[in-house]
């Protein structure tokens, strides 16, 4: 609870801070706060609680997780700073909106009445449809902020609309009481198809097939830090939610309801990779790697009831690759009228630094030794085939390898192609971000006891 405060709290000091033209201030201001509040939620992680007649619940799941939300809110914060430093608007603006979106996503985590959910996720959804129109300028910016308004709001609609029907059918909001309900034999037919009404709901906000149509021009749409915080944040809080909602309602008892789950598991695995095969375009390119990827995440929910430890772990290595990657790009496509892959032609040799890490970061989404994403598809797959899904395991295995080949196609474009330009300045904030995020992600790969351990 007292993190949740917090990021408010901070949110509405970084609004304070433009009215005394502290703006210089306010991103180191910013990130300090934040690794305080890291410190705060870190100390309540053996202090499970309940809060305001049970409308925010601290446990080990959602202290995890909103430690995560945090470290990947400082980084996107810190490249704020350079991002924003040419921009027409206040830079105030982004990251108080960066601040309650965080603001968002830990309700969303921490949740223990649906009121507080669908609250936490309007907080989210909106802070993204401002975020993605933000560049007024650009045509692509104002049809992505459009775009993703039109489809979020059905979607939030489709979630309230589940909302009503679960508390018609069990009479209260309250997670505990709906659990405690929902293992009754005789349940009533409106709390299964509010089950069915939100998870679409969540599928759209994860961009699962068939809900993932929004996601590939959204991405190219937006500003890229903005792509930045949809394809790693946004996705993390999205999963980290319905995977406490479905478990919370013992929706995994339903063997039909899994069956729906495996096809769309592998569905997203397949089209996102097929799809991103055919992109020239690297943030389009990584919009079908985000499908593709959160049809892995969603083999967590086949053995929902052990997997909440795979599932931070898969997020994690999957976000901080994302981090390191959107740091290179954010330096390589700054200026640019596009995020081609031409632009990266011969990175290799202009910058081996940031080749490298971008890389790595690639590597780890492919799953590759030694970067986290292979050991966390490691665990991922043990837990399935434990589960009896040998057949999702088999699809997500083959579409791994196929995954190689798009990412291999920017690799081999940094290291085989002739640069197109020399590139000049070296922004100490892209390289920090970047080589922390690559770190972190081959540290958890080495030692993924440290993650895994959390909720075991």
């Amino acid at each position: 609870m007292t993190t949740l405060i917090a990021v408010i709290g901070l949110g509405v000091l970084c609004l304070i801070f433009e009215i005394f033209d502290f703006r210089k201030a306010i991103v180191p201001i910013t990130v300090i706060g934040l690794l305080a509040i890291l410190g705060l939620t870190v100390s309540e992680f053996n202090s499970p609680g309940s809060y305001y007649n049970n409308m925010i619940v601290v446990s080990k799941f959602s202290v995890a997780f909103s430690s995560l939300f945090i470290v990947l809110t400082i980084f996107l914060v810190t490249l704020g700073h350079n991002f924003y430093e040419n921009h027409q608007s206040k830079i105030s603006d982004f990251i108080a909106i960066k601040v309650f979106l965080l603001a968002g996503a830990v309700a969303m985590v921490s949740f223990g009445n649906l009121a507080m959910f669908f609250l936490g996720i309007e907080i989210l959804s909106i802070s993204l449809y401002i975020l993605a129109a933000s560049n007024r300028t650009k045509v692509k910016s104002n049809e992505a902020g459009m775009k993703y308004f039109l489809m979020g709001s059905f979607a939030s609609g489709i979630i309230l609309f589940g909302i009503c029907m679960i508390y018609g059918a069990m009479g209260s909001f309250d997670i505990v009481e709906i659990s405690d309900m929902s293992q009754s034999a005789e349940l009533p037919i409106w709390f299964p198809i509010g089950i069915v009404l939100l998870t679409i709901g969540m599928l759209f906000k994860i961009a699962a097939v068939p809900f993932h149509f929004w996601a590939p021009d959204v991405y190219e749409g937006s500003p890229t830090l903005t792509t930045a915080l949809m394809s790693t944040l946004a996705k993390v809080v999205a999963i980290a939610t319905l995977y406490k909602l479905l478990s919370s309602m013992h929706a995994d008892v339903n063997y039909s309801f899994q069956i729906v789950i495996v096809v769309i598991s592998i569905l997203s695995m397949t089209v996102g990779n097929i799809m991103a095969l055919r992109q020239a375009n690297v943030k389009r390119m990584l919009a079908f790697s985000g499908i593709s990827h959160a049809g892995f995440m969603l083999m967590t929910l086949l053995s929902i009831s052990n997997s909440a430890g795979s599932l931070l772990y898969y997020t994690s290595a999957y976000s901080l690759a994302g981090i390191a990657a959107f740091s290179v790009i954010l330096y390589v496509c700054k200026n640019k009228e596009n995020e081609d892959i031409v632009n990266f032609h011969g990175l290799g040799k202009t910058n081996p630094l940031l080749a490298a890490i971008l890389t790595g970061s690639l590597l780890s989404m492919a799953g590759i030794p030694i970067f986290a994403g292979f050991f966390a598809k490691l665990v991922l797959f043990g837990q399935t085939i434990q589960a009896g899904y040998l057949v999702v395991v088999i699809f997500a295995v083959i579409n791994s390898i196929i995954s190689v080949g798009y990412y291999f196609k920017l690799i081999l474009a940094m290291y085989t192609k002739e640069p197109n330009e020399a590139r000049t300045g070296k922004p100490f904030l892209y390289y920090a971000v970047a080589v922390i995020a690559i770190a972190l992600n081959i540290i958890i790969g080495l030692f993924p006891s440290l993650v895994l351990d959390l909720l075991a």
